[in-house]
């Protein structure tokens, strides 16, 4: 596979990759896959008080497996590498990727160790999230080795940082070897050392997961001409943006939305993006399909559920 550059005009363009023509790109997830706890409040809570919720569910949930879901929603040909609890949720979990069109051949069970979950608050068009990692802690080095040969033959790996950070890193290095894409996007925030920025291909996090891992000296339009093409930072209400090579800075904006649960919108514009960038965008074309996908995400309930199809991102671009 072509080594894919970071420049915003690059493409990944079908029949550029070991001769594949146009047969479609494959696209693998390594990361976390839970079942959501998630409850509805007027407000999220302050410290020590207490509030009445208004409905408890149970849901689908796990960065990765949202990020994978959401690329399969959009006709992706992703699959989800991981481990789940042996028990229901686990199982629930599972049979969820598959009937969302994900492969999960190689989502591993793990016994005696319960599947991850989430724990959610939702409230005044925001929320809470606390998150107990259960088997998503067992996506560890001797995982990967034992799924390397079927993880190799993706076109692209997309990561996150519900799984431990030594197995993010072990996997950035062994895609880097082979000269891959990566993806990474440093959710929830933790550090990342200066070779991973510099061996994956895009890095895509918040405002906040940037001051924490490149520090509170450098704006994030400093940060963004520093990595061109490479570094994607996402801003809330202000939308998303990366450094062209010109080195000016595109600014995607917010498509306005009737926000009901914003929880999974950030793993919508994360999916999206790999999936249009694996079909051969631009790194701004990939942008504003992927902050389409996003906003439509947050106007119906729960992370998986609000993902929308590529008929209803193409129908609200031809909209806006």
């Amino acid at each position: 596979m072509k080594r894919v550059s970071n420049d915003s005009n690059t493409k990944i363009a079908k029949g550029e990759m070991d001769g594949k023509g146009e047969e479609e790109l494959k696209l693998a997830v390594v990361g976390s896959i839970n079942i959501d706890q998630t409850v509805i409040a007027d407000r999220i809570p302050h410290k020590g008080e207490t509030l009445p919720g208004h409905g408890l569910s149970y849901i689908p949930g796990g960065k990765g497996a949202n990020q994978a879901v959401a690329m399969a929603r959009l006709g992706a040909d992703v699959a989800m590498f991981g481990c789940v609890g042996d028990d229901d949720n686990g199982r629930k979990m599972v049979e969820n990727l598959i009937a969302n069109g994900v492969k999960a051949d190689q989502v591993r069970t793990v016994k005696g160790v319960p599947t991850g979950i989430a724990i959610i608050t939702i409230g005044d068009n925001d929320n809470t999230i606390i998150v107990v990692a259960g088997a998503n802690c067992k996506v560890d080095r001797a995982y990967v080795d034992s799924v390397k040969e079927d993880l190799l033959g993706y076109d692209m790996v997309v990561l996150q940082h519900e799984i431990p950070l030594d197995t993010v890193h072990y996997i950035v290095d062994l895609f880097s070897e082979h000269n891959f894409p990566v993806v990474l996007n440093p959710a929830p925030a933790a550090a990342v050392p200066a070779e991973i920025i510099e061996k994956v291909t895009w890095l895509t996090p918040n405002e906040h997961e940037a001051v924490l891992i490149f520090g509170e000296d450098k704006t994030a339009e400093e940060l963004l001409r520093m990595y061109p093409g490479k570094l994607l930072i996402t801003q809330g209400s202000r939308g998303v943006s990366v450094g062209l090579s010109s080195e000016e800075i595109l600014t995607v904006p917010v498509r306005p939305a009737k926000v009901v649960d914003t929880t999974g919108a950030g793993d919508t514009l994360n999916g999206a993006f790999c999936y249009r960038i694996a079909m051969g965008d631009s790194v701004e074309d990939a942008l504003r399909y992927a902050n389409t996908a996003a906003s439509l995400s947050t106007e119906k309930f729960s992370a998986q559920g609000g993902m929308p199809t590529a008929e209803e991102v193409e129908k609200a671009m031809k909209e806006l």
